[in-house]
């Protein structure tokens, strides 16, 4: 009988850890708000509400360790379906990043900088915050923000008070605005056993908010071992097991830790063909207790994300090597839908196909 993994979010990170699951052998049973969730096409989908605790249950009885492909899972789920079945990562580590604060308290103690910042519950904090840290500033939700939803940048003072009415006005983080010169993301794996093992930094680059480019490796020795000290610093603080993403600025030279995710993450995509071993089947082997596989690239990798509509894979795949990742999700306006990969023999060849990508991803 077959391992069984279950897995509380049925999204395309659920997804691709079958992927990676399947071809070694394991089964899987996902859970999820939706029906359609596009996990679902590879294995069985209980649907069921969050708060509740006898589907929960049930579809954890039987299952050999639970995960999840979504960090703002309910801790209270997490510990309902740990009754049933070993559950990893932590509830810990869930709940510390899911507030924002709580995250970067946690991430200064384990040595990280961090962006200046304070706890926002009243216009008055939030003029103070402006005051004692300064503009240009970015005011946030503590909790359930992704993808640039539930923050707003604030560069002059008259923003202030409407920024704070449209998250809200309580439950906030406000944060001086850090003068980057690029992010980067840091993916690594800590097992069940406490072997480590850290990917090559991916430099990432975003638009409004979303993410829509990853390359990799990013060929900086210092910043790499400096990463890699902070990031294992906090695997050992959590006893984490599992993949973890840690997103970085770059500034100064330096690395300021932005927030982590517990989970696999957009940013380790390029893994699946541009890494000895994907995030995902790392993922899958830490939670298991197996063996790590080997984390480094391959070549020089390339992710593009597809953003509302996936491009038509005839024109894609006119481009030998290109890999078309489609998540089977409905087309809508700011979604993620899929992703290109591709791995090159150079960063100049690497960025001749990133501009023809950008011609089929945007049109």
């Amino acid at each position: 009988m077959s391992t069984l993994i279950g897995v509380l979010g049925a999204g395309q990170l659920g997804r691709m850890l079958a992927l990676a699951g399947l071809p070694m052998g394991l089964g899987f049973r996902f859970y999820d708000t939706s029906a359609d969730a596009t996990a679902g096409q590879l294995a069985p989908l209980v649907v069921g509400r969050f708060d509740d605790a006898d589907a929960l249950a049930s579809f954890a009885r039987g299952v050999d360790v639970v995960t999840y492909d979504w960090e703002n899972v309910p801790v209270t789920s997490v510990r309902v379906v740990a009754r049933h079945a070993r559950a990893l990562p932590s509830a810990r580590a869930l709940a510390a990043a899911q507030d924002r604060l709580t995250e970067k308290r946690l991430l200064a103690r384990v040595g990280m900088r961090v962006a200046p910042h304070a706890a926002i519950d009243s216009a008055a904090q939030l003029l103070a915050a402006a005051d004692q840290i300064g503009l240009p500033g970015i005011l946030k939700t503590r909790r359930l923000g992704y993808d640039g939803k539930g923050q707003v940048v604030i560069r002059r003072t008259a923003e202030l008070v409407p920024a704070l009415a449209s998250l809200g006005g309580r439950g906030l983080i406000y944060e001086g605005l850090v003068p980057f010169e690029r992010e980067v993301s840091l993916v690594a794996a800590r097992s069940r056993r406490g072997e480590t093992r850290f990917y090559p930094l991916t430099e990432n680059r975003h638009r409004a908010g979303i993410l829509r480019e990853s390359r990799a490796p990013l060929q900086s020795p210092p910043l790499q071992r400096a990463a890699e000290r902070q990031v294992g610093r906090l695997l050992e603080e959590l006893r984490y097991v599992g993949v973890l993403c840690v997103e970085f600025f770059v500034h100064d030279g330096r690395l300021v830790a932005n927030e982590f995710a517990p989970r696999v993450h957009n940013s380790g995509h390029w893994t699946i063909e541009g890494a000895h071993t994907s995030q995902f089947e790392n993922h899958l082997r830490a939670i298991l207790g197996w063996p790590l596989g080997e984390t480094r690239a391959v070549g020089h990798a390339l992710m593009v994300n597809c953003i509302g509509s996936m491009p038509r894979p005839e024109l894609t795949l006119t481009l030998p090597g290109l890999h078309h990742h489609d998540y089977h999700k409905a087309p809508r306006e700011g979604r993620k839908v899929g992703h290109l990969n591709w791995v090159a023999d150079s960063p100049v060849r690497r960025e001749s196909i990133a501009r023809k990508l950008a011609d089929y991803v945007e049109s």
